[in-house]
């Protein structure tokens, strides 16, 4: 059993727009509490800043501070939890991929750093002044969604994407992102995690991905090594290890099951690999995790 994921159109109400929703953080926590209550992962594109508020956030089994000036990026897949220590304030809004790339043919959301790749961490910490002037286009942006203006969709878009150059800026300039090197290689490396995130149920060897990208398996390795310092088979494990982690913690599948939806040849097996690389069995690692 994979884990479900929530459709954009469970948020809407009957908007012209569709496939985008926006909202006041404290609005979305009290309309949408039966659907966000309990970790769940997404089929669109999330950006959420905070202006008040404390707590935690949780984003695929790494915490996360919330406080004000924190700003969260979320991919499609991805599985997040929220947990309030005092009340939320801030804006959130999220669209599909076509939302956005339909409208900027010249660039696609993975332009974007925190949306790039998966090495990158999927937040930032705003200084004070500049929370303070994004603040603004924020609300400006949910101000125009719930009104019925003229040319509103091209406003819309316009606005999501000088929020993302202003967060992109900020995030080059506060956060270590990985060196992307050549143009080629971060391309390569874009299509090696797609690659990856599609097959790496049946296919779990380098060789597979090297074939499927037309280059040999020692030319992708070096890619590997040069962009993100990993191996590629760091990174098909990586992958299998997380999507192990969601299922063994927000599935109710047996843990033979999950090894079979893995499709490893049997429990033992997984169970060896899975202490191999987490230090726990994955009975522990369920134990640990409802503690």
């Amino acid at each position: 059993m994979k884990i479900p994921a929530l459709n954009i159109h469970q948020f809407l109400d009957n908007k012209p727009l569709d496939s985008l929703y926006v909202n006041s953080f404290a609005s979305h926590i009290i309309h949408n509490q039966g659907l966000i209550n309990k970790p769940h992962s997404h089929n669109f594109y999330l950006c959420v800043v905070f202006t008040k508020g404390t707590g935690t956030h949780e984003i695929d089994f790494n915490t996360y501070t919330i406080e004000p000036g924190m700003v969260f990026f979320l991919k499609p897949g991805q599985t997040h939890f929220w947990k309030f220590d005092s009340q939320p304030e801030g804006y959130i809004f999220f669209h599909s991929q076509e939302f956005y790339e339909k409208k900027y043919l010249d660039h696609t959301l993975s332009t974007f750093p925190f949306y790039y790749s998966n090495q990158n961490p999927p937040f930032l910490k705003l200084p004070h002044e500049k929370l303070g002037n994004l603040s603004i286009h924020f609300k400006e942006l949910f101000t125009e969604y719930q009104e019925n203006n003229v040319l509103r969709e091209a406003k819309i878009t316009n606005l999501i994407n000088y929020i993302y150059i202003e967060l992109t800026r900020v995030y080059t300039a506060d956060v270590t992102i990985e060196k992307l090197g050549s143009t080629n290689y971060s391309q390569i490396l874009e299509q090696l995690e797609s690659l990856i995130n599609i097959h790496f149920y049946t296919q779990k060897l380098p060789k597979f991905y090297a074939s499927q990208l037309h280059i040999t398996t020692k030319h992708l390795n070096r890619v590997v090594q040069k962009t993100i310092n990993k191996t590629t088979s760091q990174l098909i494990s990586e992958r299998i290890l997380l999507e192990a982690k969601r299922l063994i913690v927000h599935s109710k599948d047996n843990l033979a099951g999950i090894a079979n939806t893995l499709e490893f040849s049997d429990y033992a097996y997984f169970s060896k690999f899975f202490k191999s690389k987490i230090g726990m069995t994955p009975m522990e690692f369920r134990k640990t995790y409802f503690h």
